[in-house]
């Protein structure tokens, strides 16, 4: 059966295991986070010397898969076989061991949990193969969030750790740090180690903790802009050419394009109010007022004129059209196109 990553969790620990797992998708926090939770609770200590299998596919064969999966377990109830990165198997493409797989899948032996781990992208659906995985086992389909979704998931990563987190703080995070949940998790975990009690995260301690610089960072590059603060706006790209390795270029145009779509979004709303802005957006209600200033600072003209600069200076970045210019030195023309 198809299945979520929340309702497969609730199983594990409830010890409710399947025969068969396939953990497949673009995403791979939630496929790792399953294959670890079943490798660390699926046997007892004592039984994994002798009924744990870890196999990657790089290595191995779908056949090497299926002879570990029908062994029976060593003194013990079950055994575990576990194939990481699936996507690597030696022969996956090959109707003949797909054909083997499906086999197995359609009659696994019930002393054997098989977890298939088939990471960074998706399974072709409409092989026979997977419609025999989706009906005989346990299908976990991962997909990359939408950037307007990655707030609401790094609040609910916090409330399920016990802490809260304010607006601000929940946009620095998913500003800066963009849809890729392993790396969202672990900044969260490193700034949650910091309190031995739950607290209310808030935007200095992402600055402290992760390591966004108070005063020169890309938030108030972008609240300079908004607020069309040229002094303000020509000291941070000042900061950051001086430290390219820091504040790399392509990050800063692909936030700022971000930033200026969602302008013309407000430009184009016919409900102009607050809340119809902010369900527009899909953003937090704490935020709209900012746009709704920046809107009436950049006219609609100007941009999809921002637009238009940001696109070239994405494309001179990478060099495209045979022109090359220092990374510093394309963002300061970048911003004095854009404040200009």
């Amino acid at each position: 059966m198809a299945a979520s990553p929340e309702s497969v969790l609730k199983d594990l620990q409830n010890n409710k295991y399947a025969p068969v797992y396939f953990l497949e998708g673009e995403e791979a926090f939630y496929i790792d986070k399953i294959a670890d939770y079943i490798e660390a609770n699926a046997l007892n200590e004592a039984d994994k010397g002798f009924n744990q299998m870890i196999m990657y596919g790089k290595d191995s064969q779908i056949n090497q898969v299926v002879g570990n999966a029908r062994r029976f377990p060593m003194m013990a109830e079950r055994q575990l076989v576990i194939v990481k990165e699936a996507q690597d198997l030696q022969d996956l493409g090959k109707a003949e061991a797909q054909k083997l797989l499906e086999s197995y899948v359609q009659n696994p032996l019930p002393s054997t949990i098989l977890v298939i781990c088939h990471k960074h992208k998706s399974f072709d659906k409409r092989k026979a193969l997977y419609k025999t995985l989706v009906k005989n086992g346990v299908v976990v389909s991962t997909k990359k969030l939408y950037d307007n979704q990655v707030p609401a998931w790094i609040e609910g990563y916090i409330k399920d750790k016990g802490y809260t987190i304010t607006p601000k703080a929940v946009q620095m995070l998913a500003e800066f740090i963009g849809n890729n949940l392993e790396r969202l998790s672990n900044e969260i975990n490193k700034v949650l180690i910091n309190f031995k009690e739950p607290v209310t995260i808030e935007d200095v301690h992402i600055q402290k903790y992760v390591g966004v610089s108070k005063e020169y960072n890309v938030f108030e590059l972008q609240k300079a802009i908004s607020h069309r603060d040229v002094v303000k706006a020509n000291t941070i790209i000042t900061y950051f050419a001086a430290n390219p390795k820091d504040h790399p270029l392509i990050p800063m145009i692909a936030l700022l394009y971000a930033y200026f779509s969602k302008l013309l979004i407000v430009h184009h709303s016919q409900d102009k109010s607050e809340k119809g802005i902010a369900a527009k957006l899909k953003v937090n209600p704490f935020f709209v007022r900012e746009y709704i200033t920046s809107s009436r600072n950049y006219s609609l003209g100007k941009v999809v004129n921002v637009i238009s600069y940001l696109r070239q200076a994405d494309l001179q970045s990478k060099g495209v059209g045979g022109t090359s210019s220092p990374d510093g030195e394309i963002m300061k023309e970048l911003i004095f196109k854009i404040m200009h």
